[in-house]
């Protein structure tokens, strides 16, 4: 095969420009000096190009030859990547360290999908039959739980002539004839091309996390955009690792961009061992994994992002919902930062390139809950968390992405500082999906509308009343605001409060948050009618059945139901008690 060859003329960085390339095109990926360090074409004047390098390029200098592959950044898509760990240009960790040890060098290449592993092909179309692009051919069980649906590729349409038997195949093996085009299962497919669906859907079913303050109060539709900002601390990362373990999606890609190597490495450890909660195998056996830790070549970042939500769509292809984690946006944005200060172009904001904003939405787009070229329903449902130095939210990142997300989860450092996790502040957040979930919401767990909106205007009210009571103390409140700032407690406390590690409380099921918190409630409407008939606040804040509701979260699923009946005639009984006491 041909290239087109130049020559390097100045290195600043990960910038290499080249001269000398007559023929080559924007986003075209060269191999720069002796080591064919791997490269994006990025900008183009005349002869010279403008190349974007993903590996470190100390030794490179003037003079050393570079090849432009006249081929665009793009990953490789087949059987084998469930499971699998890779960096930001999809080179396999794994395969990586058994060829070259256990640090990354430069120029190695290693292919991204095995070669020589046999998959069982599963037929399913027949001979003859006219097929177009994107429908489906066969299928290949990829995990225990991931069926891979094998689809004609983009661009290859016609009369299926030939179609192979049932049998074990290599990925680079031809299984079909469409249209006199031999097609195989493993196939390419440009990052920053947004793969072709047939039409985008309503997001009006729920992305169920597991998480109350996410599920009650602010859900995230499948196929919706959610922003996680927060200073260091807070806890996004370990909101991310929750969302990607408990989420109720298919699939998960978890893209680690630009984070310390030790959340990476917490998560290459806790994931094979943690157990799905519906399918009762390890969370690897749906999940792939993008690691482009800090220390890793900064201008990869940008392609992690990429190759993350290039890999999210060939699995909504097959009609899987898929949960695409990005942790985090941030170092994303400070890579583009310093690749266009590199390229000398106008700075905005804070330095960030004028293109920021574009950029974030062009990413965020690419979600949605979606009908496939096959007819199926899939969708690519996108949370990224965002870090602002200082915590400061007025920063450009932050800004931008709420221009474009729907669910601004916004962790709040003096929750964090108080141990309360999740640290997402309630008066703060917000969810523009609420209004399409209700349906969805009220056919399953009843009045989900109600309690959600009752319990924010209490702890709305519980703010204002703070206030108060730090300038004339608590005493001076009357008994039935004493009552709100009490319950309110327990819907801070016992309810929104969610512990991460706690083998029960770490996952709870939707029935379940509804029941906890219609019992907070029905808990607040007997002491507010017993404070109106005499009953003292102190009195209600020693009744046993306080206890019992601050041990909700404890009780296994599969008990709730009648632990809460029982609760509930505990309530009835204690309260009829007081209720006698006063009336006597």
């Amino acid at each position: 095969m041909t290239m087109i060859e130049g020559s390097v003329v100045s290195v600043a960085g990960p910038v290499v420009k080249a001269g000398g390339m007559v023929g080559a095109k924007m986003y075209d990926i060269a191999m720069v000096g002796e080591d064919k360090l791997i490269g994006e074409i990025i900008r183009l004047a005349g002869d010279n190009c403008v190349i974007q390098v993903y590996e470190e390029t100390t030794g490179v200098k003037p003079g050393d030859r570079v090849l432009c592959t006249e081929k665009p950044l793009s990953v490789e898509l087949g059987p084998g990547l469930i499971g699998n760990i890779y960096d930001g240009v999809q080179r396999p960790l794994e395969a990586l360290r058994t060829h070259a040890g256990d640090f990354v060098r430069r120029g190695v290449s290693v292919d991204s999908l095995d070669r020589k592993r046999k998959w069982r092909f599963i037929p399913t179309a027949k001979e003859g039959d006219v097929l177009a692009e994107g429908q489906q051919l066969g299928k290949v069980q990829e995990s225990k739980i991931v069926e891979h649906i094998v689809l004609v590729p983009i661009g290859v349409s016609g009369k299926l002539e030939e179609l192979a038997p049932e049998g074990e195949y290599r990925i680079e093996e031809a299984i079909a004839t469409i249209g006199g085009s031999k097609v195989a299962m493993l196939r390419t497919w440009p990052v920053r091309r947004p793969r072709p669906i047939q039409r985008k859907l309503d997001p009006t079913v729920p992305l169920v996390t597991g998480q109350r303050i996410f599920d009650t109060f602010f859900p995230i539709a499948k196929g919706g955009t959610a922003a996680i900002p927060g200073g260091f601390g807070t806890g996004k990362t370990v909101s991310q690792h929750q969302l990607a373990k408990w989420s109720d999606a298919d699939i998960v890609v978890y893209v680690g961009c630009g984070e310390r190597g030790n959340e990476m490495a917490e998560v290459l450890k806790d994931f094979p061992r943690l157990e799905d909660p519906r399918h009762k195998v390890p969370l690897m056996e749906r999940t792939i994994l993008i690691a482009n830790t800090s220390n890793m070549p900064v201008a990869a970042r940008e392609a992690s992002v990429y190759t993350g939500i290039t890999l999210a769509e060939y699995y909504r292809d097959m009609g899987y919902g898929v949960a695409l984690m990005a942790d985090s946006t941030s170092r994303w944005a400070e890579a583009m930062r310093e690749i266009s200060s590199r390229l000398e172009e106008m700075p905005g904001e804070r330095g960030f390139p004028a293109y920021l904003g574009a950029r974030l939405a062009e990413f965020y787009e690419r979600a949605g809950r979606a009908i496939t070229l096959s007819g199926k329903e899939g969708s690519i449902s996108i949370v990224g968390a965002v870090s602002p130095g200082g915590g400061d939210f007025s920063e450009p990142v932050t800004q931008n992405t709420l221009r474009i997300t729907k669910c601004f989860w916004a962790l709040d450092s003096n929750l964090a500082q108080r141990r309360h996790f999740p640290a997402i502040n309630w008066l703060t957040s917000y969810s523009l999906y609420v209004d399409q979930l209700a349906d969805w919401y009220s056919k399953r767990v009843g009045d989900w509308v109600g309690m959600r909106s009752r319990s924010l205007q209490l702890l709305q009210r519980e703010k204002e009343l703070q206030e108060i009571v730090q300038l004339v103390g608590p005493d001076a409140l009357p008994e039935n605001e004493r009552l709100l700032l009490e319950c309110t407690r327990i819907i801070r406390e016992d309810f929104l409060q969610q512990f991460a590690y706690d083998e029960v409380d770490t996952y709870c099921p939707l029935e379940k948050q509804m029941g906890m918190l219609r019992l907070v409630l029905a808990f607040y409407d007997r002491a507010m009618d017993a404070v109106h008939r005499g009953v003292g606040v102190d009195r209600i804040r020693e009744m046993k059945v306080r206890a019992e509701l601050a041990r909700m979260k404890l009780i296994p699923s599969d008990k709730f139901e009648a632990e809460s009946r029982r609760i509930e005639r505990m309530m009835q009984d204690e309260f009829g008690r007081v209720m006698e006491g006063v009336a006597t």
